[in-house]
């Protein structure tokens, strides 16, 4: 009898053949043998239409979530603003649905493939959120669920918002195996795919990002409905890109030309795989540690080709600090009358600076909310901040510096985006693209390369002579 070989270094050499076995792709035919792949290629090859997505996450009572205008958060953005400007701020409320945010979207499409292609279950790597968008699609679906989080650094502190989000994947359901921070969360994923046999309910799989475009389908069309006229300008929070890939290409299938904007809170400086830094942050996601690497490098996921390659798609990236993201939640609570968790409260910190650069007849589009809980509390995340020795305090948020301190605006004309340079964004992706290949760039990978940082050709070759 031949045992099977689970050192480390076995397990990954194998990786390719245990991805294709657990989502039914192979991910080969993609490929052009260079930089270049069949993008929309592989986005078609889910089989499935917009609106086959759609009636499928009407089968799990998933989308058509309000579109909610925030008149009070309004008012007090024109008292800021210069005379005639102050943009309309609306919110598109995915708390509402079923597992509390807008990844169950992402979930339904994963899990009604699974379930029709016989999988007896399905597995998903995640802080939380999408760990219970995929628990709660398998416990209506009769699918089995495990849930793996990066949870604990060494000394078994875990933080609060995943801890909470591991009760809700429970709730629904899932068994969840809690991990360190470190390389081994791939290595126990692709194990346990390999045992299991469950389907590989991935965040960056075709299935999982065209779940999303109903979302920016579903908010174009409602603002039209209620509005008269199309968002001028979508805000959404990016951290791995599927959000924010999701939402911009289910506009465009709505032909609506709304402008892009990325916003991820701040924690530049801190590392996302340090045992010490792990608890240093007061956000699991939604922030810089994953927005930026993902963003100029997508194909670091857990599958071969990522289909979440927001710079495809985003006009403008811009970044809040952890202390603004705080102040707006309790903002939208006490104005609103609405708590939700800090995950699109990044982007409502976002939209309620941008707003001021908008005349008054525009609109500001909040593309997402989620469902808040104790561990996603601001109290509790800001006492685990004082625990782990970072300095709470009112004042300026410009000031603040991440893995130290946390400052509270001390008024709302505090609240302040800070726009990232996204030619230099760009530039990281095609130089990086350009490491991966033995040759020079093939005009096929130059076209490309456009496409991936929507730009040009002469930007591209520009970006190669300097590298």
């Amino acid at each position: 009898m031949t045992t099977k070989d689970n050192s480390f270094s076995a397990v990954m050499a194998r990786k390719s053949e245990i991805i294709r076995a657990a989502v039914g792709v192979d991910y080969k035919q993609f490929e052009s043998g260079s930089i270049a792949f069949d993008y929309e290629g592989m986005m078609a090859s889910t089989g499935y239409t917009l609106e086959d997505v759609a009636e499928i996450q009407r089968g799990f009572a998933i989308g058509n979530t309000p579109l909610i205008e925030l008149k009070n958060i309004t008012a007090l953005v024109r008292k800021l603003s210069k005379d005639g400007y102050g943009a309309r701020i609306f919110v598109k409320d995915e708390a509402a649905n079923p597992s509390g945010s807008f990844k169950v979207r992402r979930a339904a499409t994963s899990i009604h493939h699974a379930k029709r292609m016989g999988y007896p279950g399905a597995l998903s790597a995640t802080s939380g959120n999408y760990g219970a968008a995929v628990a709660s699609c398998c416990a209506k679906s009769g699918l089995k669920c495990i849930v793996v989080q990066e949870c604990y650094d060494s000394r078994g502190v875990g933080q609060p918002e995943i801890i909470e989000k591991a009760r809700k994947c429970e709730a629904l359901g899932a068994e969840v195996v809690q991990l360190s921070v470190g390389p081994e969360l791939f290595y126990t994923v692709l194990r346990m795919l390999e045992d299991t046999g469950y389907f590989n309910a991935s965040l960056y799989t075709a299935f999982g990002i065209a779940g999303i475009e109903t979302l920016g389908y579903e908010l174009a069309q409602q603002c039209r409905a209620q509005t008269g006229k199309d968002p001028d300008v979508v805000v959404c929070t990016n951290a791995g890109g599927g959000n924010l890939t999701g939402t911009a290409r289910g506009l465009k299938k709505a032909n609506s030309a709304a402008q892009i904007v990325a916003a991820s809170v701040n924690l530049r400086g801190l590392h996302m795989a340090s045992d010490t830094q792990f608890n240093k942050k007061s956000f699991t996601t939604g922030h810089t540690g994953f927005g930026m690497p993902f963003s100029t490098w997508p194909d670091r996921s857990d599958v071969p080709r990522s289909a979440a390659r927001p710079l495809r798609y985003m006009d403008r990236y811009v970044t809040v600090n952890q202390g603004e993201v705080f102040y707006t939640t309790e903002l939208l609570a006490r104005l609103e009358g609405i708590e939700r968790g800090p995950a699109g409260n990044t982007s409502l910190a976002a939209a309620i600076s941008l707003s001021q650069e908008l005349p008054k007849d525009q609109i500001i589009v909040v593309q997402e909310t989620e469902y808040t809980g104790a561990g996603k509390h601001g109290s509790a995340q800001l006492s685990f901040a004082r625990q782990n020795g970072i300095r709470v305090s009112l004042g300026d948020p410009k000031d603040e510096i991440a893995g130290e301190s946390i400052i509270l605006p001390a008024h709302a004309s505090l609240l302040h985006a800070v726009d990232v340079d996204l030619d230099h964004m760009r530039r990281s992706l095609i130089t990086h693209a350009a490491t991966t290949v033995d040759h020079a760039p093939t005009e096929n990978d130059i076209a490309f390369l456009a496409e991936e940082t929507k730009s040009n050709s002469a930007f591209v070759r520009d970006a190669l002579k300097q590298a």
